[in-house]
């Protein structure tokens, strides 16, 4: 983080959204690319994506091939689900009532596409930084005839530390993580937000429900309730730490589904990712090339120390505007008794000189 840096910044995210662009095929009553009209919602709105990455009759290539080029079909389904029907609000802007009806849309899909295929993807990115082509506040979910790779990871070690100790793994490791407090970013009765142990993007996160929940269809309204406030709250902490909307993938990982529903899968437990690009700033991101493509990635900051830097986030923003306030009087400035405690993380955020 003390490396000087004269490599790329990216453009800053866009401010001035329109609530309603014409133009944007998300929009309510805008027409999309396929020439179909959306209707005039005012909640979610899910529809079949117009340019779909599956296909449910993909082909099947055949068998007759070297066995250095093996392929099989990879069928499926595409969907994109909108948030909300304007277009200048992100989720930790939203109220909590309408995150519920996002959170209880995800229920719904996963149910309906499980029933048929062994997984579902939920997921969002946000921000142009993390591709995605449009700012209207929505997520895409995909259903594939196949279990993708980091799955099928997740499914074998969450497998074979139930077989050796008894207990889901994810479940275990939130309750030693509740205990020491070392990396909780925001907790709540049902959720725990840690930055994970073992994490290698600067402010990724892992958000885990603390009961034994296999998929995200099998939450309680209650648990439903809890889960829009701590999204808010982790969402907002990170629109906080650098003043801008912050870019981000995220996604959902529950038990496999379509055949596997018949299956014992005890061993799995629901969980969320969001992985965050940025670094220095909110122009700066990480680049994960050189060793971290050929070797092992690298951290950067460790997670304990992003864990305060999430914490003391509100307090930076506030150390940041007063330092913006009174800067050309220092002694008025620390009169503020928070100050001196959290000059330091205001430098991360390039504000302050190395007093």
């Amino acid at each position: 983080m003390k490396r000087p840096w004269a490599g790329q910044v990216e453009k800053p995210p866009e401010e001035l959204i329109p609530r309603y662009d014409p133009r944007n095929p998300l929009c309510p009553g805008n027409t999309r690319a396929n020439g179909e009209v959306n209707p005039s919602y005012d909640s979610t709105f899910v529809f079949e994506n117009d340019f779909p990455a599956l296909q449910p009759d993909a082909p099947d290539p055949g068998s007759d091939q070297h066995p250095l080029f093996q392929s099989k079909a990879a069928r499926g389904v595409c969907k994109v689900m909108c948030f909300h029907p304007w277009s200048d609000v992100t989720l930790p802007l939203m109220k909590k009532e309408e995150i519920i009806k996002v959170i209880d849309k995800w229920a719904e899909i996963l149910e309906e596409l499980g029933a048929t295929y062994p997984w579902v993807q939920i997921f969002e990115n946000k921000g142009a930084m993390m591709g995605c082509s449009n700012p209207h506040p929505h997520c895409q979910v995909w259903a594939s005839s196949f279990l993708p790779n980091e799955p099928a990871v997740s499914d074998r070690c969450q497998r074979a530390y139930h077989q050796k100790n008894g207990e889901p793994l994810l479940v275990q490791y939130a309750k030693q993580e509740a205990e020491k407090k070392e990396r909780v970013v925001v907790e709540n009765s049902d959720w725990l937000v840690v930055v994970p142990y073992w994490a290698t993007w600067p402010y990724q996160t892992l958000l885990l429900p603390r009961r034994h929940i296999l998929r995200i269809n099998e939450l309680t309204a209650e648990e439903r309730d809890s889960l829009a406030a701590i999204m808010t709250q982790l969402l907002t902490k990170y629109d906080n730490l650098f003043e801008v909307s912050f870019p981000y993938s995220m996604g959902w990982h529950g038990a496999p589904t379509g055949p596997h529903l018949k299956e014992d899968n005890s061993h799995w437990q629901l969980h969320a990712h969001y992985y965050p690009p940025l670094l220095r700033s909110a122009t700066v991101k990480k680049f994960m090339v050189g060793y971290e493509m050929l070797a092992q990635e690298q951290r950067d900051l460790t997670p304990e120390q992003v864990t305060h830097f999430a914490l003391y986030s509100s307090l930076l923003l506030l150390c940041v505007l007063q330092y913006r306030m009174h800067k050309d009087d220092f002694s008025a400035l620390q009169k503020y008794p928070h100050f001196l405690n959290i000059s330091t993380f205001c430098r991360i955020a390039g504000e302050l000189p190395y007093l």
